[in-house]
């Protein structure tokens, strides 16, 4: 009886797709006791053929090949001439294969004898990694019974490349790690055996490491990563490992490998920009966001953990922004203000884990919206003005501002075009408002004057004041009112009845005096007594007046009676002052002269004005409306009187123009206004210059200095001619001395035209002077200059003066 063998095949599985990473594990881990299950159901099997077959035993076992993934139906051999058997046993006695794990791997065909492939043999399948894989099957023949042994070697070919268990493989390595230091890789898994199997690894060039191959103890090879040149934590190097087998061709296998170097704290935080420049409009919403700051730590964990703050800022900025510590978005925490703060400068940090740190700076301009009107100031306001007034008078003085900037800050100030009224610029922003025509208190007594100041901003923002002007009258217009004006009633009582009780009225007028015609002032009704003024009354012209009022009945013979009447005319304020001194008529202005070294309080000069009015009507005030310079001068209330308000200094400008306003005390008060300028100098023999803007009237001589003028030039000519009559008498006299003869000299005095210069007569010492006499200064000031020789002392000069020493002292008076 032969000898029997039990076996265990697995099961078939599809090797067009790799193996599962499950079945390969369990193929690993269970390999010992797929091991130990072969062992014990090859006993079993064993024992059963033995007992099969022990009337009869078989001959050697039969051993065929065959290649892994061979097709269907291939040739493994011709099973009945192996072992000497006939064809037409097979079929008589029954034959069939049997295989130790009850799998159909082969199949008999019982007409030839051939063994052939009942399925495609899969040698990882069946055997694992176990070399040489041998499938263990028998031939049974029934009648009489008896069993052959046979072996099936099913050879590997390169059908799996090699595999990592893992995608990817991550190495933490410190970045201070030593050169040499070497890391194990985790193996690839190859199911091909031999040759076939698993042979080499390579790594894909870089300049950090090389890979080492080591041998284990059980054969297989393990890759090592050895540190060939000092990490960065700034560089992450990934290397790609590739496994390769002894296939032809060889297959391959690869897998990532990331490198993680460990950090230390070597790098300090920095931000994208050294300074970051951003406009923020001061409407911003609290809570919006200013800016987002980043800064990078090329450092890991927690030494790139970053932490915005601000650094060294002032108090109105923590209360402005406010910064997030993770984020670094900076947040308004308050609303801004152009017009308080117009930029801020904000010092910020990031420190990391380490305690390293980066700073930077953030610029924050704040943008200027158009959020403020217009405003307008009113500096003084004249109201009522006399009909009468001159174009240009100033009726009002304000200024106006913006707290804005650019064209949200630039104004424009207008009022109706249909009013006899200008507005003027003076200084920056402020303006006048002046008469343009004369006015005319009949036509319109009030004006409703809209000024309006509009900004250039977007939207354009605008502020109007309303002001009311009204027009006091003048006398400028002939009595109109009869009998309209009731001044007054006369009634008299009579105890008859009937028609001896009808009274009648009538005026007795005085005399005819043609100063105060009376007829022409009042009239009464004859029939009730009321009295009606014929024309308007002037308390300034007609202060009160009488006359005779007579009653009489229409009785016959009628009686009557007679009573006086007493009018009072009462005074209204319809004169406005008038500036005596100094006089505007419109000629060359009166110039005050103030020396630099007066003291505070000195006399300028003062203001007379008077009101034809009376009582209250003519208390008169006066007021410095406008000054070049406010401060340096004042005008009491009172009395008009001009005075330095304090010390003059030399940084004052020379030339000072001061408006003064006077203004009565009626009601409604009236006023007029008197320029004055003032001219600061250093002393009173200072020659100075006119003003500029009345240097065109002063060059408009008047007569007097034309006649002035005329005189002077006169008299300059007559003493040039006496001079020039000297020179030659007394070359006469000298010629004459020298040859005994000569022209005849009158003996005694001289004429009155001529001038004695021997030191007999009444001038023995001449000079020459030369005088600066400004006309219509007011003042009458001299500059005397230093002498000035006659250009005739060169004739003669050193005989003259042995005569008389005192000749170099001529003059001339000019």
């Amino acid at each position: 009886m032969g000898n029997s063998v039990g076996f265990i095949i697995q099961g078939n599985r599809d090797h067009s797709k790799p193996m599962k990473r499950e079945v390969v594990n369990e193929l690993l881990e269970g390999s010992m006791e797929i091991k130990g299950e072969l062992a014990l159901r090859k006993r079993q099997v064993l024992i059963l053929f033995v007992l099969l077959g022990l009337s009869q035993a078989g001959p050697e076992s039969v051993l065929y090949s065959v290649a892994e993934e061979t097709e269907v139906g291939s040739f493994v051999g011709n099973l009945a001439r192996d072992l000497g058997l006939g064809v037409e046993e097979l079929s008589s006695r029954e034959a069939r294969v049997v295989s130790d794990d009850n799998e159909k791997h082969l199949q008999l065909d019982l007409l030839t004898g051939d063994l052939l492939l009942n399925e495609k043999l899969d040698r990882e399948e069946l055997c694992g990694s176990t070399e040489p894989c041998v499938l263990h099957f028998q031939m049974v023949l029934e009648n009489p019974l008896q069993f052959f042994r046979a072996e099936l070697h099913v050879k590997d070919i390169n059908d799996h490349s090699p595999m990592f268990l893992d995608k990817q493989i991550l190495i933490k390595i410190s970045e201070s790690t030593s050169i040499g230091t070497t890391f194990l890789l985790e193996s690839a898994q190859d199911l091909d055996v031999g040759t076939n199997s698993l042979q080499n690894y390579t790594i894909s060039p870089n300049s950090h490491f090389y890979i080492k191959i080591r041998d284990s103890s059980d054969g297989k090879l393990y890759p090592e990563l050895v540190l060939d040149r000092a990490l960065d934590h700034e560089e992450e190097p990934e290397l790609t490992l590739t496994a390769l087998d002894g296939g032809s061709p060889p297959r391959s296998g690869t897998t990532l490998v990331h490198i993680l170097v460990l950090d230390i704290n070597d790098n300090a935080p920095e931000f994208e920009r050294p300074v970051y420049e951003v406009q923020v409009p001061e409407n911003s919403p609290v809570d919006s966001l200013v800016v987002r700051v980043s800064a990078t730590d090329l450092d890991a964990g927690i030494y790139g953990e970053l932490s915005y703050s601000f650094s060294h800022v002032s108090t109105d900025i923590r209360k402005t922004f406010e910064i997030h510590s993770v984020s670094g978005e900076i947040h308004l925490k308050a609303l801004l203000d152009f017009e308080l703060i117009q930029s801020y400068t904000i010092n910020i940090q990031a420190i990391d884990g380490g305690s390293l740190s980066g700073k930077s700076a953030i610029l924050v301009q704040v943008v200027d919206v158009n959020d403020n009107a217009p405003e307008i100031v009113m500096t003084s306001l004249t109201s009522p003005i006399p009909e009468n007034s001159s174009p240009e008078m100033v009726v009002a003085i304000f200024s106006v501002r913006d707290q804005d900037a650019g064209d949200n800050g630039r104004m424009v100030c207008s009022i109706q075009d249909d009013l006899p009224f200008l507005l003027k610029p003076t200084f920056k922003n402020f303006y006048t408002l002046v008469t343009e025509v004369p006015l005319d208190r009949e036509r319109q007594a009030e004006y409703n004057i809209t000024i309006t100041v509009t900004d250039l901003g977007t939207p354009r923002l605008k502020t109007q004041l309303n002001l009311t002007v009204t027009v006091s009258d003048v006398n400028d217009n002939a009595p109109n009112n009869s009998p309209a004006l009731h001044i007054g009633s006369v009634s008299a009582t009579d105890r008859d009845a009937g028609a001896n009780a009808q009274v009648t009225y009538s005026l007795l007028l005085p005399p005819h005096d043609p100063h105060l015609p009376l007829a022409s002032l009042v009239s009464i009704n004859a029939d009730n007594g009321q009295l009606f003024a014929l024309r308007a009354l002037d308390y300034e012209a007609l202060q009160a007046f009488e006359f005779g009022v007579r009653a009489a009945d229409r009785g016959s013979p009628a009686l009557s009676s007679q009573a006086l009447v007493r009018v009072l005319v009462v005074d209204d304020n319809d004169n406005a002052p008038f500036v005596l001194y100094p006089l505007q008529n419109g000629s060359a202005p009166c110039t005050e002269l103030v020396p630099r070294a007066a003291e505070a309080g000195y006399l300028v000069t003062k203001v007379v004005a008077v009101d034809g009015d009376s009582g209250q009507n003519a208390w008169l005030s006066y007021q410095l409306l406008k000054a070049t310079e406010p401060g340096l001068f004042g005008v009491w209330a009172h009395n008009g009187e001009v005075r330095t308000a304090r010390l003059l200094s030399e940084r004052d400008a020379v030339k000072h123009r001061l408006l003064v306003l006077v203004k009565d005390n009626g009601e409604p008060p009236l006023s007029a206004s008197v320029t004055l300028h003032v001219l600061l100098v250093d002393g009173f023999s200072q020659p100075y210059l006119p003003l500029p803007d009345v240097a065109a009237a002063e060059a408009r001589a008047d007569p007097l200095t034309v006649y002035l003028v005329i005189a002077l030039a006169s008299v300059s000519s007559l003493f040039l001619v006496s001079v020039l009559v000297f020179v030659a008498v007394r070359l006469c006299r000298r010629s004459r001395a020298a040859s005994g003869g000569g022209c005849a000299v009158p003996e005694g005095p001289f004429a009155g035209h001529l001038v004695d210069v021997s030191g007999t007569g009444t001038l023995s010492h001449s000079y020459q002077y030369e005088v600066c006499l400004r006309g219509g200064s007011g003042t009458g000031e001299f500059k005397f200059l230093k002498p000035i020789l006659p250009s005739f002392l060169g004739l003669g000069e050193e005989r003259i003066s042995e005569g008389n020493p005192n000749f170099r002292d001529n003059f001339e008076f000019n």
